[in-house]
């Protein structure tokens, strides 16, 4: 009986392609503002929706664990939310259903990121599917409490072994090896790639074609002997190709996805994302450049243009401050003659800092232009304006961000210091106080954030009993918050002496 051969992998529709990037912009908008639910939501529709796209699955992976708090064990009721997801998973993977296995695998990893036997399942899918990348990516997010389980490892090792990084594999295999030292597999494998790696390194034949020409040299007669052919040539060696560089082999598949399809804007932005990470900066801005004819001037590529020019100003924001810091390290005394004093670095640091403010206040405006409904990009713009001093266009955002439950409380808190600038207390607290009882409940930091704030505001309007009553419950969760413990004495003094 013939095997069927596994479902193609299907190419997403250019409205697919469009959707799927504007929902992992607004993805990553909201992750910011803490609402993973909603992100983690956004980026399995991007995922469904685009299978083999390395950077929405990588993402996702991220939030979920983020959501948790990387606790290695994600939801305490996964155990009683996650089995029947499990048998689909096991059902698609019988029914060779790679797809189904994949959607199926997400919604277990939505309530236990680190679950092993779902992710063994989704890396032999993506395998299944030529998805070598994501095989390999998600064997290694296995691995993060599984590091000695001996059968992610070779799992992980076959996959290295299939893209030619030996050394990798050899790592892997010998971790096989040390937790079964009887594993005949794994001391073969490590000696049999170390091999491979040699040969790969040094651009020689395999060892195949190596003994074959061996042998038709040892048959070949020797000259000057009866029956001797002084015209046979022995076989030349090959040339040893040059080797492939890190980045090459990186950037190699997304440059051949970008011949099938040079109209797909999320294939570019990886491509940048790449030479960002090997600091080729330039090549970054070019590739970004060079899509935006075939695209169309697609947003996401405009708005990745936009990032990147805030680079140079964030690297040297990082380098007055690291100057500073050597500068203090040092002593006044020590002070290089021929440096920038302590003065101008903190001149060129404050300059920068209001450049980049700038210029991710217009990104964010940009955004949300483009993208009215989503309430995430309202809150961010109205932060920006509100640390710009541009108090009253920070009001009009955020009371747009406030009308989403789930930004509500970030909203008001940000409102509350709006209309204390303002010398507003009454709607001042009233935000705060609305902040701290939104529903659902502020994540902790926020808390924190705004119970100072309507303590501190309490207490400068004179209503000392409510700022030691709201200072307490600060201090309940963190005493060494803002000094707040210090500033709880100075209340409590104050207010026997009334």
């Amino acid at each position: 009986m013939v095997e069927r051969p596994p479902p193609a992998l299907p190419t997403p529709s250019p409205e697919q392609k469009r959707i799927a990037a504007e929902n992992f912009d607004r993805a990553r908008q909201v992750l910011l503002t803490g609402n993973h639910d909603y992100g983690i939501s956004l980026l399995v529709t991007c995922c469904k929706m685009d299978p083999a796209n390395f950077f929405y699955r990588q993402a996702l992976r991220r939030a979920q664990k983020e959501k948790y708090g990387n606790n290695l064990r994600g939801s305490r009721f996964a155990f009683l939310t996650t089995p029947r997801w499990k048998a689909r998973v096991k059902a698609a993977k019988a029914n060779r259903d790679y797809l189904k296995v994949l959607e199926h695998g997400e919604q277990v990893l939505a309530r236990n990121p680190w679950d092993l036997s779902t992710q063994t399942d989704m890396a032999e899918a993506f395998d299944a599917l030529v998805l070598t990348d994501l095989a390999i990516f998600t064997l290694d997010q296995a691995r993060q409490k599984h590091p000695k389980d001996a059968t992610t490892n070779r799992a992980l090792a076959r996959m290295f072994e299939k893209r030619g990084d030996f050394q990798k594999a050899i790592a892997l295999w010998y971790l096989v090896k040390e937790h079964n030292p009887s594993d005949v597999e794994a001391a073969h494998k490590a000696k049999d790639l170390a091999a491979s790696e040699t040969i790969a390194r040094g651009g020689y034949e395999d060892g195949s074609k190596t003994h074959a020409a061996l042998g038709t040299v040892a048959k070949a007669p020797s000259p000057g002997k009866p029956g001797s052919n002084p015209k046979l040539k022995l076989p030349a060696e090959p040339e040893p190709e040059p080797p492939v560089d890190r980045l090459t082999r990186d950037t190699a598949p997304i440059l051949k996805r970008l011949e099938a399809d040079p109209t797909e804007p999320t294939l570019y932005v990886q491509l940048a994302a790449i030479y960002r990470r090997h600091g080729e900066d330039d090549r970054a801005r070019a590739t970004l450049q060079q899509g935006l004819g075939p695209t169309g001037n697609h947003f996401t590529l405009q708005v990745e243009m936009m990032d990147l020019d805030l680079l140079p100003f964030r690297k040297n924001l990082e380098h007055a401050e690291a100057r500073l810091a050597r500068l203090k390290a040092r002593g006044a005394d020590d002070e290089d003659d021929d440096g920038p004093t302590e003065a101008e670095l903190l001149a060129a640091k404050a300059k920068f800092q209001k450049e980049i403010l700038a210029r991710e206040t217009e990104l964010l405006r940009v955004k949300a232009d483009r993208f009215p409904a989503d309430m995430a990009h309202r809150l961010e713009l109205g932060a920006r304006l509100l640390r710009m001093d541009k108090v009253d266009e920070a009001i009009a955002e955020l009371q747009q961000a406030r009308r989403d439950d789930k930004l509500k409380a970030k909203a008001a808190m940000f409102l509350g210091v709006c209309f204390r600038k303002r010398n507003n207390w009454r709607l001042a607290q009233r935000n705060f106080e609305e902040a701290l009882s939104a529903n659902p409940k502020p994540d902790e930091a926020t808390r924190k954030e705004t119970r100072f704030y309507l303590a501190t505001g309490c207490a400068e309007n004179g209503d000392l009993s409510r700022a030691i009553d709201v200072g307490h419950e600060l201090a309940n969760l963190d005493f060494g918050y803002q000094n707040i413990g210090k500033l709880l004495d100075e209340w409590e003094k104050k207010f026997q002496k009334v």
